[in-house]
């Protein structure tokens, strides 16, 4: 029986601290850049049309590169190249940030950043599934969300002093955000490749050879994700209950306290996961991200608000990490292959989900764009228990 330090770190696996570490620095220096990108985009002369298409068009080639990497390295039985090859094309693209004359320029720098994003992500949380045992895999993926977002957390706050209080200038700001990047791949040389399946079938039959419970699991977090609405319609529901200097005050405190919450509870969700089931905290957490979203449509005082990203950030912490955790379970020996999949369709469902609720919110009502979150949600998570059902009678 393990006990102690050395047994948890035995447990979990040195590479599963390893690349928290890495996603801790690296989401140090990604948050530092997401605050300041519109005004930096602005400033080069693009407008809202500039920012959608920045956006959406980096999150699209992330979701189909994120169906390739994670075969590619159950293909070539070598995970830890790809993991490499994205962080150093995002720490590249970003410290091009520096560089750059132009909005198009600034276009492609996002998409190449968002690309290595794609590339390393289903081969990273394939390594950290085979790091750790299987009954603390809960722990792996919620120790490695509380680091990442952790990192999110002091990104933010960095962000706010350098660019409110100290005033420092864009490029020398993007250079520091881009050095921090660099840093991300020290931790990230100590990490060990793991021994795992290696696969020499096609994709096409890879994905048809992947486990029956995987492929009736995927619906259902697709569904989900499609839900999951962005950030930023939160705090934008909070910005309109405020006036002046406070309705972007109470967003950006609000945000930060969102990550903290999320942070601290991730890895007590991840261990309760591996103590009562990753399916069962999973249905909690879709529930309460139902719960979370319906009352965000009646809120009309602003103390509510406190209450409510406690709450988003628990809900947060309840899937993020347990739902990786969950797929890796259950994907069979092609973690990368399965991996990718799930992180292609979320990340596409997410992309179709959040035009939905925007939509909603601009046509329709703000109120709409919730109520369609929160249906999502409420069906997920009663999909989710017959799954779960059906599973335990074999």
């Amino acid at each position: 029986m393990m006990s102690g330090k050395k047994g948890a770190i035995g447990a979990l696996g040195l590479n599963v601290a390893l690349l928290g570490a890495v996603s801790f620095i690296t989401d140090v220096s990604s948050e530092m850049i997401m605050p300041a990108l519109p005004l930096f985009i602005a400033s080069l002369g693009g407008g809202g049309l500039a920012i959608g298409l920045i956006g959406g068009l980096g999150d699209g080639i992330a979701s189909i590169l994120r169906l390739t990497a994670g075969y590619a390295s159950d293909r070539l039985g070598r995970r830890k190249i790809l993991v490499a090859l994205g962080y150093l094309t995002s720490s590249i693209s970003k410290m091009g940030l520096t560089l750059v004359g132009s909005w198009q320029h600034v276009l492609g720098l996002r998409v190449a950043e968002k690309a290595g994003k794609g590339i390393r992500t289903p081969p990273r949380d394939a390594l950290i599934a085979e790091s750790a045992i299987e009954s603390w895999r809960g722990r792996a993926f919620g120790l490695h969300r509380a680091l990442d977002t952790a990192g999110a957390v002091i990104g933010s706050i960095v962000a706010f002093v350098l660019l409110s209080l100290v005033n420092m200038d864009f490029r020398s700001f993007f250079l520091m955000a881009g050095v921090i990047a660099f840093m991300a791949l020290i931790p990230l040389y100590f990490v060990k490749e793991t021994v795992h399946y290696v696969t020499t079938r096609g994709f096409i039959l890879s994905l048809r050879n992947l486990p029956k419970r995987f492929k009736l699991l995927l619906p259902i977090t697709t569904l989900f994700a499609a839900g999951n609405l962005s950030y930023m319609f939160p705090l934008l529901r909070v910005s309109l209950l405020f006036e002046g200097w406070a309705s972007t005050a109470a967003p950006l405190l609000l945000y930060v306290f969102f990550n903290v919450v999320y942070a601290v509870f991730s890895y007590p969700m991840g261990t309760l996961a591996d103590r009562v089931g990753k399916s069962r905290v999973l249905a909690v957490g879709y529930a309460m991200f139902a719960f979370t979203f319906s009352l965000f449509i009646y809120a009309s005082v602003s103390w509510w608000m406190v209450m409510l990203f406690a709450l988003y950030g628990l809900a947060y912490a309840s899937v993020e990490g347990v739902e990786r955790a969950l797929v890796a379970d259950v994907c069979g020996e092609l973690k990368g292959t399965g991996l990718g999949i799930y992180h292609a369709l979320t990340g596409l469902a997410i992309i179709v989900g959040n035009l939905i609720a925007g939509a909603l919110w601009e046509l329709v009502s703000p109120s709409y764009a919730f109520m369609f979150a929160a249906s999502l949600s409420t069906v997920a998570m009663l999909l989710l228990a017959l799954w779960s059902l059906q599973a335990s009678r074999g």
